[in-house]
């Protein structure tokens, strides 16, 4: 699988980052990873958007956007396959073995794995871990996924795909890697950014084209919705049917399903909306 490392194209044997990598020492950097389908990666432009915000956010130099233009497209055309999961991994690159940036140039990757249709329907589970709405990474897409390895590990053991957290106010906030929605009484509701979930792009795109209402939502509204679903880059719009082991009535319900069906019309008409 050849890989973009740096301002070039390397096989997996020679693509090395350095052991002094901030990104690896400290996890100092920022990601986006898109759906790509036959070579043509999905909302390219609203992921670089946000990949600038996150390195901004972080006190990285701006990626150069042209750079990471050229990289996706060199990586997905030396890499054919239907369906796809780029990663574009943007560090702080080499510098001391502490919490302190080094002056070197930033490093960039961009990889893609092939990747499986994701099913209509998913297990979740909750778990006791929270988000902290007003930590210093909030809203920006940082390499620091420690929490999310022990949350999605859990629900793993479970027999579910995803973890679903609280903040520290108790209110729903999201997944480990996606975006929760909830159906009440018709009406879609989606915790606001200011819960402190990630400005996921399929979230945005769900909530322009849905007229999903940004809501701040009990976590145990989870108990009571008539629908649940997770939206994220590789899941798209995918239907919660069991939560914390208890199966909910006719997963995709009518509301999911047509969300499921708008969004892959819009989707299919707009590779970059």
């Amino acid at each position: 699988m050849t890989i973009w490392l740096n301002g070039s194209l390397r096989d997996p044997d020679s693509a090395h980052v350095s052991v002094f990598d901030h990104g690896l020492t400290v996890g100092d950097g920022v990601f986006e990873t898109l759906k790509a389908e036959h070579g043509r990666p999905f909302a390219l432009t609203r992921h670089l958007t946000r990949l600038t915000a996150s390195a901004r956010g972080l006190g990285l130099p701006d990626p150069d956007l042209d750079e990471v233009r050229r990289a996706c497209a060199a990586v997905l055309d030396a890499n054919p396959m239907p369906l796809g999961r780029l990663r574009i991994t943007y560090t702080g690159g080499l510098s001391p073995l502490g919490s302190d940036r080094g002056d070197g140039s930033p490093t960039l990757v961009v990889a893609l794995a092939p990747s499986a249709p994701r099913p209509d329907t998913t297990a979740t589970v909750t778990v006791p871990w929270t988000r902290n709405e007003r930590g210093a990474l909030v809203g920006l897409k940082s390499t620091s996924y420690g929490e999310n390895v022990v949350a999605l590990a859990r629900a793993r053991e479970r027999g579910a795909t995803e973890a679903l957290l609280a903040n520290t106010a108790g209110d729903l906030c999201e997944g480990t890697g996606s975006n929760v929605f909830v159906v009440l009484d018709g009406e879609i509701h989606t915790p606001p950014l200011a819960s402190g979930c990630l400005a996921g792009i399929t979230r945005a795109l769900v909530v322009e084209w849905t007229g999903a209402k940004e809501t701040v939502l009990p976590l145990d509204v989870l108990g009571r919705a008539d629908e649940i679903f997770l939206t994220s880059s590789l899941r798209d719009v995918q239907a919660v049917s069991t939560l914390d082991g208890r199966e909910l009535p006719a997963a995709p319900g009518p509301v999911t399903a047509k969300a499921m069906g708008l969004f892959d019309e819009r989707a299919a008409a707009d590779i970059d909306p």
